[in-house]
């Protein structure tokens, strides 16, 4: 059965950093996966994007230069990773995985991030 398993998360200071983690089990080829964020109160946004060979990578512009989206397909054929440095209280949300398989989502169950002092 195919599921995303997601690890990582919890609460850190401002400045800290995190690193999210996302198994894709069930897939027997490699798949383009992002990472989204949903703040409360707010609408799910897209974060960062990788490719399924991990050539293009794509990031929203507020994470630039702080988050970086990666993908380790020798482990397993979609085993992604997102590395949060800097983090402000703004990145405070519930981070999902996601891998697209033509036409189909496939989505984690979400971790909590929060950045309070």
């Amino acid at each position: 059965q195919a599921q995303l398993v997601q690890s990582g998360g919890g609460l850190v200071q401002p400045g800290g950093s995190l690193r999210l983690s996302c198994v894709a089990s069930g897939f027997t080829s490699s798949y383009p996966m992002s990472w989204y964020r949903q703040a409360p109160g707010k609408e799910r946004e897209w974060v960062a994007g990788i490719t399924s060979g991990g050539v293009s990578i794509n990031y929203l512009d507020s994470v630039k230069g702080r988050f970086t989206i990666s993908r380790d397909n020798a482990i397993a054929k979609n085993t992604m990773y997102l590395q949060m440095n800097s983090l402000k209280p703004e990145d405070t949300a519930v981070y999902y995985c996601k891998l697209r398989r033509g036409l189909i989502d496939y989505w984690g169950q979400g971790t909590q991030v929060t950045v309070s002092s």
